[in-house]
């Protein structure tokens, strides 16, 4: 017989082993070529008896220890899987054949059948204990054919697989062949009882299915307008509880205090800022530890040599991450009020030359850039000495014999102290600071190229602009050697932030513009200083450069917690809480959307209940994975204390499976702890890879999704009995389908599960 691999669409001859029924090329089942759909797409109905390719087990394998291929990025589709694999009363439900009776195929809200049939086999094939893993291609591809988000091979959330494979299971098995139309009602000041009832009975007209019987549970909604007073009780069913975890509410950033004074090194803080706060909070918070106002600060972030970004005050704190040097300038100037001051930023460049048959030359940067205040008018002279003496304390002072041939200046030739705006007073003589007029009228305004031949964007300033991307001090001025014709340490080259708009930029507001021989700075100009290799060799520290020192909040460790429990997590979830203006509530009374207070409470719960840490935080201001540790107890979880039915027995629970990620928002990995329902052991699931685990390993720090299974309904080994002909006594008012008869008929009989809702 010709088998065709429908997903290659190539025909093969394939001889069939005995023990072994595989005949895929590329991973696909066989199906008859006659039976293919013109357009090449899969049938509605193919039997999956082959899952691509499996690894025969050395000797019987255990049932149930069954490895899953990663197709691609499928390792928290494989988490699930197992997950859900080792959940007693579902496998014991699809290995018996159970589902076969229940396929809903005319259900408009299901998949035909279609995801409860493939899950199906794929469960016989893993407990099959003949194979040590599979490869679950046919799944995935039913699963990526109703659900698209899951049809490539991008690291997707496990939880979010979870739910929809339980709704489709649901959807396929259910029993309910038409859904009747049931209007809601509220509470009305009726008993939680009677309103409880109601909301379940309505549930199981509609939902009534395995996943039913095994997951669902009902908890109490409590919404309490805050002008009207009105009170909205409802009882709505729930597949899963998602818990969030106590969140920090504050965060530790590490930055360096940059001062005034340019002999004083950078001292690096270790400040604590609120999570959600803005760049103002870390100024306040830096200010508390160092005594410099917080308006006389200026935040940026270095990153390569250049400033990478510099903050505004308003701008949120979200926008650092752990990993950025985070510098702050102690800046002396109103930057509202004085407007004869301006702050510029200063970068680092050092030259190289071209030598033998290269004829290129160019920079690159170096160092440590710097904010600093300086005369909007000023001349390059002045200039040159204010920025040598803000360097003052990494460049090296000039030797008397090299003065006496280059005439290097310095910080103390020219009588420079800092008692001026920003730490500089100028009381140099005029006839070393200043040059001679020039006699010719080229002398007058020289600008700046136009601003799309000299512009950088912002995430880029300070880069490597060679002196045809700006102005050399030493190209103006007709070539004269400036400063009495001394040779410089270094010359400085102007430049703009490089806004693209050419209107931005006025006819008489150029960034830098020269009248008489005067430098013209605005908010947007900021230089690069370029360096002889030679000269920065001799006369620049490096080491000077890069030396700070450390306050002793850098040492100070707060004290963590070392985690929280599961307890402290529902109680969480149990917590009052104010609707976000985002999400109000429409208050029937008002005829408006409230931003209500509203209450969760759990009603009853079910046989297998399935507890879901949410780890990954979403917000407007950031996205963040919580790795906190979750203390969970491995037996006797007892969630009796959060119940308010009064008429609920205990509720102890097991765990049996536990889904783990490990990584962090962009991508990680999944894996999964499960308990083995014939040898009662504990396993670990790492795709195809299975091993044996101990209790001690499943409490972690990448525990994501827990699975647990009520005490009182294990028998032995951990079957569940899932005969409903063995509950016809059972009283439907309990809330659990399993507890009804099989025409569905009420009884009063009284039980102790703790889905009562009477």
């Amino acid at each position: 017989m010709i088998y065709c691999c429908w997903w290659c669409l190539k025909s093969e001859c394939f001889k069939f082993d005995g023990a072994v029924q595989n005949g895929v090329c590329c991973g696909a089942s066989p199906v008859n070529p006659g039976v293919k759909n013109s357009n090449y797409c899969l049938p509605a109905y193919t039997a999956y008896k082959n899952y691509d390719y499996t690894e025969p087990g050395r000797n019987n394998e255990q049932p149930g220890l069954c490895g899953l291929s990663n197709l691609g990025n499928t390792c928290f589709m494989n988490s699930a899987i197992q997950c859900l694999s080792n959940t007693p009363p579902l496998t014991e439900y699809f290995l018996n054949d159970k589902y076969q009776e229940e396929l809903n195929f005319d259900n408009p809200l299901g998949m035909r059948g279609e995801i409860a049939k493939s899950y199906a086999e794929l469960i016989k094939q893993m407990w099959s204990g003949k194979y040590s893993y599979v490869t679950p291609r046919a799944f995935k591809t039913q699963v990526g054919r109703f659900a698209p988000q899951f049809s490539g091979y991008q690291q997707q959330d496990c939880q979010e697989l979870l739910a929809f494979l339980l709704d489709g299971l649901h959807e396929d098995l259910n029993r309910i062949r038409k859904k009747p139309y049931i209007q809601l009602k509220d509470a009305d000041g009726r008993p939680d009882k009677v309103v409880a009832e109601e909301a379940w009975e309505n549930h199981l007209k509609r939902n009534d299915s395995i996943i039913v019987d095994i997951f669902h549970g009902l908890f109490k909604s409590t919404l309490v307008c805050p002008e009207c007073a009105k009170i909205s009780v409802t009882f709505d069913p729930f597949c899963y509880l998602t818990l969030p975890l106590p969140m920090k509410k504050e965060r530790s950033l590490e930055v360096y205090l940059v001062r005034m004074d340019p002999l004083a090194k950078p001292m690096q803080y270790k400040v604590v800022v609120p999570k959600i706060g803005n760049i103002l909070d870390l100024c306040t918070a830096l200010s508390t530890l160092s005594g410099v106002a917080a308006d006389k600060m200026i935040v940026t972030d270095i990153y390569n040599h250049r400033f990478h970004r510099i903050f505004a005050m308003d701008e949120n704190l979200s926008s650092i991450m752990e990993r950025d040097d985070i510098y702050v300038f102690e800046i002396t100037l109103n930057r509202t009020e004085d407007t004869d001051q301006v702050i510029i930023p200063v970068c680092l460049r050092e030259k190289f030359r071209h030598t033998g048959y290269s004829h290129h030359s160019g920079s690159s940067l170096f160092g440590q850039p710097f904010l600093m205040a300086v005369p909007r008018n000023n001349t390059e002279d002045k200039l040159y000495n204010l920025l040598l003496l803000r360097m003052c304390r990494y460049v090296k002072t000039s030797t008397e014999s090299e003065e006496s041939e280059g005439s290097l200046h310095c910080c103390k030739d020219h009588g420079i102290n800092g008692n001026g705006p920003n730490g500089i007073h100028e009381e140099g003589s005029p006839s070393e600071m200043e040059t001679d007029e020039p006699d010719d009228e080229s002398s007058q305004d020289q600008e700046l190229p136009s601003e799309n031949e000299n512009s950088q964007s912002e995430d880029s300033v300070g880069g490597d602009n060679d002196s045809e991307n700006g102005l050399s001090t030493e190209e103006t001025c007709k070539g004269q050697l400036l400063t009495g014709h001394k040779k410089r340490l270094f010359t400085f080259q102007f430049n703009n932030l490089g806004n693209t708009d050419i209107n931005y930029i006025k006819d008489d507001t150029r960034h830098i513009r020269f009248d008489d021989r005067q430098l013209r700075l605005d908010e947007r100009s900021f230089l690069a200083l370029d360096w002889d290799p030679e000269l920065k060799k001799r006369y620049f520290d490096d080491n000077a450069a890069e030396d700070f020192e450390k306050h002793e909040s850098v040492e100070y460790k707060p004290p963590k917690k070392p985690f929280v429990k599961l307890k402290d997590c529902i109680e969480l979830f149990t917590t009052k809480e104010k609707l976000g203006a985002e999400d109000p509530w429409y208050c029937p009374n008002c005829k408006e959307h409230q931003q209500a207070t509203k209450k969760l409470d759990l009603w009853s719960l079910p046989p297998v209940l399935v507890v879901h840490l949410k780890r990954f935080s979403y917000s407007r201001y950031m996205r963040d994975k919580l790795d906190t540790l979750v203390d969970f107890p491995i037996t006797d979880l007892d969630m009796s204390e959060f119940l308010i039915n009064p008429n609920a027995g205990p509720c102890r629970y097991n765990l049996i499976a536990v889904s783990n990620h490990y990584g962090g928002m962009g991508g990680g990995h999944y894996t999964a702890f499960a308990k083995n329902k014939d040898d009662g052991k504990w396993y670990y699931f790492d795709d195809s890879s299975v091993s044996t685990a101990s209790e001690d390993q499943i409490v972690s720090k990448a525990a994501y999704v827990l699975f647990y299974q009520r005490q009182d309904t294990f028998s032995g080994t951990g079957f569940f009995p899932l005969d409903r002909e063995a509950n016809q006594g059972a009283s439907a008012s309990t809330g659990s389908p399993l507890e009804r008869d099989e025409d569905g008929n009420e009884n009063d009989v009284d039980n102790e599960h703790c889905m009562h809702t009477n």
